[in-house]
């Protein structure tokens, strides 16, 4: 029995945030069923932009779930979505402002269907306020929420960062607040409505930056790699672009092994760093005397080096080198599975792990994988019902118009 076993999450999201937070879901063991647009989909999946196969994308962010396609600009179609929603205990939707309303499928309406329904909505700047109705993805978000503002050189722009925290941290966000209400709605049988702003959870994890500001009274300022020797990155052989390790010794006990990791054991009492002040206004030999050490070392062999001395410390890895990294690989956190598109692909696996629960990966589902399987079992519907709907096309033919192709090929 999984954590969330018994769980069923009606999953009408796009793009990261709202799919990040549905695949928790279901990596901890509830039912995802992704309902989507016939033909074109989730845009993450790439239809609209010509892709003939589902880009990786999509398929990092929607693995464990099950993809019905209905046409909700049809009264037909959104019928059978109101019909559905009967049978879950979670709804899901992070489109932009004023698109759920007009399909008619707001939290009142819903919640007419089911009572008991725990509704979740992941906007911009939420439902209220005077940015309520602008559009925002990811990095408008973190810009809002200060991120970019501290990110980068202090004598140049702010910077874009690298990990999509806007999108996945609200995700992962909204995943949480969805689990804590249906732990009381086991206690109180009532559910609710959830709403996430993408730049209030974005604010979350400024927390740390916010805390150098004096209560909200000067702004955090850019440090780009930081002024500390003791917190930076330093490059290693051979030179290429991610051949670097980053060290971060917070306490005496620390600094002193630095010094004996690069094999000087006195570095602390230099009198050039034997105080903080001093170690300061020298910081430029401080950090050469430690470049230049870890300029003969892999960042692989400097990192090894500087852990086993007891310092934190880690290469710089590139993206691909998480998947053969030995320490994930021991850990089994890379899966493989089987995708119908791209063959047998690796992927990252779920970083939580319950020693009472777990939950393989499966791959993501191809557009309206499941679309029959799903309205069969919801609704009851014979499969004459079925094929009426897809002659009318209420709902969509993709795994129809696959069969026949594989049939064909075969």
């Amino acid at each position: 029995m999984t954590a969330l076993d018994g769980m069923r999450v009606l999953d009408m999201t796009q793009f990261e945030a709202g799919t990040c937070c549905t695949q928790s879901l279901a990596f901890l063991g509830a039912d995802v069923v992704k309902v989507e647009r016939p033909d074109i989909g989730d845009p993450g999946r790439g239809r609209a932009r010509g892709e003939s196969i589902d880009a990786e994308y999509f398929v990092n962010w929607n693995s464990n779930k099950r993809s019905v396609t209905l046409d909700l600009s049809q009264p037909e179609g959104r019928e059978l979505l109101l019909r559905m929603v009967r049978n879950y205990d979670v709804f899901v939707e992070n489109y932009g402002p004023g698109v759920i309303e007009k399909l008619g499928i707001g939290y009142d309406v819903m919640r007419r269907e089911n009572p008991e329904l725990i509704y979740a909505r992941i906007k911009g700047f939420g439902t209220s306020g005077p940015r309520a109705d602008y559009k925002c993805m990811d990095m408008v978000a973190q810009a809002a929420a200060g991120a970019m503002s501290i990110t980068g050189n202090p004598d140049g722009p702010p910077m874009r960062p690298g990990p999509t925290t806007g999108d996945a941290g609200t995700g992962m966000q909204a995943a949480l607040a969805i689990t804590a209400a249906y732990v009381q709605r086991l206690r109180t049988g009532e559910g609710q409505l959830i709403e996430l702003a993408m730049q209030e959870a974005m604010t979350y994890y400024l927390r740390t930056a916010v805390s150098r500001t004096r209560f909200g009274t000067v702004p955090s300022r850019r440090s780009a790699n930081g002024e500390n020797p003791f917190m930076a990155m330093y490059p290693c052989s051979p030179g290429g672009p991610n051949d670097y390790v980053y060290i971060m010794a917070v306490n005496q006990r620390m600094w002193d092994a630095v010094g004996l990791a690069i094999g000087i054991p006195e570095l602390m009492k230099d009198e050039r760093f034997a105080t903080p002040r001093i170690r300061h206004e020298n910081r430029q030999a401080l950090f050469d005397t430690i470049a230049t050490w870890t300029r003969t070392k892999t960042k692989q062999e400097a990192s090894t080096i500087f852990s086993e001395a007891g310092v934190c410390a880690s290469p710089v890895n590139e993206t691909t080198e998480l998947f053969t990294d030995e320490h994930l690989l021991e850990r089994d956190f890379i899966k493989e599975i089987d995708h119908r598109d791209h063959g047998r692909v690796r992927i990252l696996g779920w970083p939580s792990r319950l020693s009472k629960s777990s939950v393989e990966p499966v791959a993501a589902p191809l557009l309206g994988e499941h679309t029959d399987e799903v309205l069969q079992q919801d609704l009851n519907l014979s499969l004459e019902e079925v094929s009426d709907l897809h002659r009318r096309n209420v709902i969509g033919n993709e795994e129809l118009g696959r069969t026949e192709i594989e049939a064909a090929a075969s």
